[in-house]
């Protein structure tokens, strides 16, 4: 329970840094980059994944390239249901998608792993 709490408030704060990086990202504050964390998590399991049935051909053609545009569709379908929470365009959600795979990595190697931070 602890390590879901921990992971949350770690995807929340990827999600805010990402807000800070990208221009075309915008999180009010850290409340709503946390309610914005819950509502990306469950767009992606209830859209994400049958997007991901469905589209599989064309993520076998591009050698898995076209997840990174279904994962900046399904930033921007999560935008749209989080006052406070913003995605303006394809390329902000392109890119913003991208970085906050990379620092949510980053944060959660630092804080899980048995050399690098607090839990085993």
């Amino acid at each position: 329970m602890v390590h879901l709490l921990v992971n949350w408030l770690l995807s929340a704060l990827a999600l805010w840094i990402v807000a800070q990086i990208i221009p075309g990202i915008q999180v009010r504050s850290y409340g709503t980059a946390l309610l914005a964390t819950v509502v990306i998590a469950v767009v992606n399991v209830l859209v994400g994944w049958p997007l991901r049935v469905l589209a599989f051909p064309l993520i076998l053609l591009t050698l898995g390239l076209f997840l990174l545009v279904l994962n900046a569709f399904l930033l921007k379908v999560a935008s749209l249901f989080v006052p406070g929470f913003a995605v303006n365009g394809f390329l902000p959600a392109l890119f913003g998608s991208m970085v906050l795979t990379m620092v949510g990595y980053v944060l959660r190697h630092m804080v899980f792993y048995r050399h690098a931070g607090l839990f085993y």
